[in-house]
């Protein structure tokens, strides 16, 4: 668990190339507050931006952000819809920030069963985005990672009955190019996972890319983790031994 002491991170030391947040904890920060759920993922929405402008100065390469899950749908109503609105949100308000700093949106998750307007926000992002060559924005959106192995395995099959594989090349590597995250090539497995909230679990998200990955949880609700948290995190990273494999 992150202590709110840890020393900060130090720039001249190595910087994670891929950092993955659970950004857990804007309910509870709103009913802290006594204010409805829906002022929580407001305020965590603006947070994404400073911690995505934070992350682009650090020289993070991909920002992987846990934004709705598979299983968010079973919430109330009325906060899906917030949330499904929360991307159109986001992208009108801090659009030509994210132009100004060089930062590329990316969206993995079952993005066909998203709300047309939702997915419209999200692909116009990436299409005005496309050509900068700063940090990757990547958003899970409606995204489950069992779902998603399973998909990729259904695609690897199928790929075989077609004779386009066979299956004495499926390994690893090739299993990693069918999953949602390959199109971030390098950077595709996070170097480490921040969850906030005080929880500690992966909640289905990542679940191959973070096989190897350095894993820090905080106590902190989400729209409360700031800069200097993400340097403790970073700290964390930095005074922790990198083994990849025995």
């Amino acid at each position: 668990m992150l202590s709110k002491k840890s020393p900060k991170s130090n720039h001249n030391k190595i910087v994670p190339n891929h950092i993955a947040i659970i950004m857990d904890g804007n309910g509870r920060w709103a009913k802290k507050r006594l204010l409805p759920r829906v002022a929580g993922h407001k305020a965590g929405m603006d947070n994404v931006q400073t911690i995505t402008s934070y992350a682009s100065k650090l020289g993070v390469k991909v920002l992987s952000l846990y934004a709705f899950s598979t299983e968010n749908w079973k919430r109330p109503t009325e906060e899906v819809d917030y949330l499904m609105h929360l991307p159109t949100n986001f992208f009108g308000k801090f659009m030509p920030q994210l132009i100004q700093e060089n930062v590329r949106v990316k969206v993995i998750g079952f993005t066909d069963e998203l709300p047309p307007y939702t997915l419209k926000a999200v692909r116009d992002a990436e299409e005005q985005t496309k050509a900068n060559d700063g940090l990757i924005l990547n958003f899970a959106l409606n995204y489950g990672s069992r779902r998603e192995i399973a998909a990729a395995t259904k695609a690897i099959a199928q790929d075989v009955a077609q004779g386009k594989l066979t299956t004495d090349v499926i390994d690893e590597t090739l299993i990693s190019q069918y999953l949602m995250t390959a199109s971030l090539g390098d950077y595709q497995d996070p170097d480490l996972l921040i969850r906030t909230s005080g929880e500690e679990r992966l909640s289905n998200f990542l679940l191959w890319q973070l096989a190897y990955s350095e894993m820090v949880f905080t106590d902190e609700f989400w729209p409360d983790f700031s800069t200097d948290s993400l340097d403790r995190a970073i700290a964390e990273f930095q005074q922790r031994q990198r083994v990849m494999a025995d």
